[in-house]
């Protein structure tokens, strides 16, 4: 290798060098391929908004009884992952089945904060990584707290012992691992590198699934050819992924657009093997002047304006699309203008922020996109190899995609439809 060239992944599971150099000096240009940046797939901050601190400053609710965190969860309530609210009302959930135990997923991204009470033990802190080329660990270092909304989704256990307790993963008893491929010091974005090497390293540290919501810029492949050789390297890596034992579970992307016409190229979704998540969330979840007041009626009836299976606003949809899941949605009309509890639509879950002497706080907060919905399907992975640790991936897909239900926009928006959690444990356990 030239000595103007520096290796920095060698993912010979895969047959490919990330470098950093003059491609020119290597040899022939056909044995290269420039990196491209990639980017969290989320639908912006116009659908983010933060909540509470773990010790309750910023609290904006307004509940009969004790305020909790996990009421404002639609996401899992709809799901019966747990009994979220504060007045118990029994019966059956998925946790009284399994919580994911004696399972590994891994999140390709920012970082997690787990100093989050929420968090705490959640990650090995053994065998997560950083695979940019900054000095710091796994940990988010200014890049954001998309990774740690993304694990709270998945994992969250609802220790937060403050006034407003906590809030629930799908799958809280699985282990994560945190592979970061976003630095808050070098350039925006992911390298195509960083996160090869994270996503093979993940399935080479046994992980169940890996959560990659992720994506690149839906470019049109005529003007862009050189992402058909990224799509080939995504290839080789979802077959050695698979073969590994690992789901590959990928955001569909935020751009409103059909993934089935022939010129545009969603990556990494559109490459087969790979597990496509588009989102849906409700409207109306709460609002002021819809039972704002009293968590248990917000769900019910029909007192949202859409259903929480109704397909987000912004989401990517067409044929790479396996099932859809809550993603969160947004009338953008009301959470701009200021109507009490509009921001209720998007996704609750982790966050840190940073408090007026500039130290970093743990905290909750909304927020929308494919990136919230894909953890919510990494979640079930967790849930379904706990139960079935022997089985392949295309077993654990299968059962997601058999078990989904019906939804409005049909397979054209939710593939072979929303995720199920009370179908999909109960064939689990079969």
């Amino acid at each position: 290798m030239p000595s103007d060239v520096k290796i920095i992944h060698d993912i010979s599971q895969i047959d490919l060098l990330a470098a950093r150099g003059d491609a020119s000096s290597v040899g022939d240009a056909a044995a290269t391929t420039p990196d491209i940046t990639v980017y969290q797939d989320t639908s912006g901050p116009i659908v983010e908004r933060n909540g509470p601190t773990v010790d309750g400053k910023g609290r904006s609710h307004n509940h009969d009884g004790p305020p909790k965190n996990s009421e404002y969860q639609w996401d899992k309530r709809v799901q019966d992952v747990d009994d979220l609210t504060d007045k118990p009302g029994g019966g059956k959930f998925i946790h009284d089945t399994t919580k994911g135990a004696g399972t590994r997923v891994a999140v390709v991204d920012t970082g997690v904060y787990d100093a989050h009470p929420d968090l705490t033990g959640v990650v090995n802190d053994e065998l997560s990584e950083n695979f940019t080329t900054d000095q710091y660990d796994w940990r988010p270092n200014g890049a954001g707290d998309h990774g740690t909304h993304v694990a709270g989704i998945i994992a969250a256990t609802n220790s937060n012992s403050g006034p407003d307790g906590g809030v629930l993963g799908t799958a809280p008893k699985t282990e994560i691992i945190s592979h970061r491929v976003f630095s808050g010091v070098e350039e925006e974005g992911a390298t195509t590198g960083d996160t090869v090497a994270a996503l093979a390293a993940a399935a080479d540290k046994g992980c169940d699934a890996a959560n990659f919501s992720v994506g690149y810029i839906n470019y049109n492949v005529e003007e862009h050819p050189e992402l058909l050789d990224i799509k080939e390297i995504y290839h080789r890596l979802t077959k050695y992924v698979r073969a590994k034992g690992m789901v590959f579970v990928n955001s569909a992307g935020n751009d409103s657009i059909d993934m089935s016409k022939e010129k545009l190229l969603s990556l990494p979704t559109e490459v087969e093997g790979i597990f496509g998540v588009s989102a849906t969330g409700p409207i109306g979840c709460g609002w002021d002047g819809k039972h704002s007041d009293n968590e248990e009626k917000w769900l019910t009836g029909n007192r949202l304006e859409e259903p929480t299976t109704e397909p987000a606003f912004y989401t990517n949809y067409g044929n790479a699309v396996d099932v859809s899941a809550a993603g969160g949605n947004a009338d953008l009309e009301a959470l701009d203008g200021g109507v009490k509890g509009a921001e209720r639509d998007l996704v609750y879950s982790t966050i840190y922020e940073t408090d007026e002497s500039g130290n970093t706080v743990a905290g909750y907060g909304w927020k929308a996109g494919t990136s919230m919905a894909a953890p919510q399907v990494t979640g079930a992975v967790a849930l379904v190899r706990s139960l079935r640790p022997d089985a392949s991936v295309e077993e654990v897909e299968t059962l997601i995609q058999a078990t989904a239900s019906d939804a409005p926009g049909g397979k054209t928006y939710h593939g072979a439809g929303h995720l199920n959690l009370k179908r999909l444990v109960k064939r689990a356990q079969m």
